[in-house]
């Protein structure tokens, strides 16, 4: 069932999400070569408990951490360990979630550990501007197809490839609620989107194939083929005037 917020439910939203992009970017500056990712992690989890908020993930499901961590290859839910060293020319996807007074935020964003390959980058650009391009299409009265073909469309056009297995979500009190927000689709197809609804967009967004490969550790997504991936996410409301992202700085 999807939920429509109210208009103060949104602004409760704004707060839990405004720490939740706070301590993405504490966490992002902290990506360098020599550092674990579990001091990462630790980055996150401070910023989020001192701004009186709770870490959605750590717990969520028995995830244990504050954020998932992925570097290089692993698509999503890379778990954080001291053992994981960051290298020179690594990227490293955060993606993190923080609850206040009831309420999720939740946001991702790849970041570069020093200079990486022009076609790193590559990858991280366009799936960064997939996203708001994706975002553009998010109005009232519109589809969801209309964001996901967007998004898939201008990824695909580009020589990359869409995660399947993994999609967006609605998010509010809870972290995952209705409806699953494809990043592909067909234009003019699927949930009709309505004020009031709040969704996480995220594409994730592969180098090569679009398969993926499941880690034993039951939480880590890998590329099927060993190539890069990237993955940005912000939560919107759709509004009357149209898109408002409520994880943006």
């Amino acid at each position: 069932m999807i939920v429509l917020k109210t208009s103060e439910e949104i602004r409760h939203m704004r707060e839990a999400c405004r720490i939740a992009a706070g301590a993405l970017k504490a966490g992002g500056q902290a990506v360098e070569p020599g550092v674990s990712t579990a001091y990462i992690n630790r980055v996150v989890d401070d910023y989020i408990t001192k701004h009186g908020a709770h870490p959605t993930f750590k717990g969520y499901n028995g995830f244990p951490a504050a954020a998932c961590i992925s570097v290089n290859d692993e698509i999503i839910h890379g778990i954080p360990a001291e053992s994981r060293i960051i290298k020179a020319g690594d990227i490293v996807s955060l993606d993190v979630g923080a609850t206040f007074k009831g309420y999720v935020g939740d946001n991702a964003a790849t970041f570069a550990s020093g200079e990486i390959s022009p076609e790193a980058q590559r990858l991280c650009d366009t799936t960064r501007e997939s996203l708001y391009e994706g975002i553009k299409m998010a109005v009232a009265g519109g589809r969801l197809g209309d964001v996901g073909s967007t998004i898939q469309r201008y990824c695909e056009e580009r020589g990359f490839s869409v995660v399947r297995e993994y999609t967006g979500h609605g998010v509010g009190r809870t972290l995952h609620e209705d409806p699953s927000v494809p990043n592909y689709g067909t234009p003019g197809r699927g949930v009709r989107l309505l004020p009031g609804m709040t969704i996480a967009i995220e594409p994730m967004i592969n180098q090569g194939v679009a398969a993926i490969r499941q880690m034993p550790d039951g939480w880590t997504v890998k590329t099927k083929d060993g190539k890069l991936s990237a993955h940005f996410e912000h939560t919107i409301a759709i509004t009357a005037d149209g898109p408002v992202i409520l994880t943006a700085e």
